[in-house]
């Protein structure tokens, strides 16, 4: 179960936000991919889930560049969120491009979806949604600002 697993956070059922202590998600680990997928990445980040019979198993696995993505999207969308208040429908229908991030020799466009016919009222839902999550984004943030300054340092 634990090959070429290295590092492991048990006990995450007790910590997953508003789940916390009633989580499917038992476990998280790095370590080399399991899944026939992801076999041409060195190395990717595994949620195991506890099945009934109480076995932990590889529910989720991502190549680790993928997960920085969507911190990278998640963090530009809560700055994004922090201003939409000042536009009348939290977007500009005539310029729904956030940012464009540049990555890996490429840019990433990030931009409100106009395609959802209910954006107007999607998007009011999700800002509220995100404010609402506020108590448990913001101590993680504030762990996420202290290693990456660590991290500055190497």
């Amino acid at each position: 179960m634990n090959k070429n697993i290295v590092i492991i956070a048990d006990d995450y059922d007790r910590v997953d936000g508003r789940n916390a202590y009633k989580s499917a998600i038992k476990r998280l680990t790095i370590g080399a991919p399991t899944l026939s997928k992801n076999k041409s990445m060195q190395v990717a980040l595994q949620l195991w889930e506890e099945s009934s019979g109480g076995e932990l198993s590889v529910s989720t696995e991502l190549p680790i560049h993928q997960v920085m993505d969507l911190m990278i999207l998640l963090s530009r969308t809560m700055l994004y969120f922090r201003e939409a208040y000042r536009l009348p429908l939290l977007y500009n229908p005539e310029n729904p491009v956030v940012e464009r991030l540049g990555v890996q020799g490429g840019v990433l466009p990030v931009t409100v979806c106009t395609d959802n016919p209910n954006i107007n009222n999607d998007i009011q839902t999700i800002s509220q949604a995100m404010s609402d999550l506020g108590e448990l984004t913001g101590e993680r943030l504030r762990v996420l600002s202290r290693i990456f300054e660590d991290l500055e340092c190497y």
